[in-house]
């Protein structure tokens, strides 16, 4: 029996976003700047732990997703939340809200 690998606190953050928000990987990885062609297989190896993007990209998908890079690290699940809900206040609500 193989043992399944927990994914990385960033690799689901990711991806609990990305869903919320309504987005699929190939638009989201297109709305943050990402080539055409490689946004979705990008995002994808984001999502699975394969890859961490550098800082600049993930500034880049935070924005498109209206979050702080802080959320993306938060190990604890009540601290994640805690981090969308005060950037949501911060904007004043604007932008598509997370769930």
């Amino acid at each position: 029996m193989s043992e399944k690998r927990q994914l990385p606190v960033f690799s689901r953050r990711l991806r609990e976003a990305r869903e919320a928000y309504g987005i699929s990987q190939r638009a989201l990885g297109i709305e943050a700047g990402l080539d055409d062609f490689v946004a979705s297989t990008r995002v994808n190896r984001y999502e699975t732990g394969v890859h961490q993007p550098d800082l600049q990209t993930l500034q880049r998908l935070a924005a498109v997703l209206g979050l702080p890079v802080a959320y993306f690290y938060a190990e604890d699940d009540e601290l994640a939340q805690l981090i969308r809900e005060y950037s949501q206040q911060r904007r004043g609500g604007k932008g598509k809200p997370v769930r």
